[in-house]
């Protein structure tokens, strides 16, 4: 949780949150691929990428 915090802070300090919505784009589809890469539905996850 702390790093969450300090990616916050910096964010918030240096005024990019614009940033924000990208990082958390990224860790959506980076989970939905952890979360597929084992199921039926990874070759139709893969073909999107």
């Amino acid at each position: 949780m702390d790093f969450l915090t300090e990616l916050w802070a910096f964010l918030r300090v240096r005024k990019k949150l614009w940033l924000m919505p990208i990082i958390i784009v990224m860790v959506i589809i980076g989970g939905l691929l952890v979360l597929a890469q084992g199921s039926v539905m990874a070759p139709f996850i893969y073909t999107l990428f």
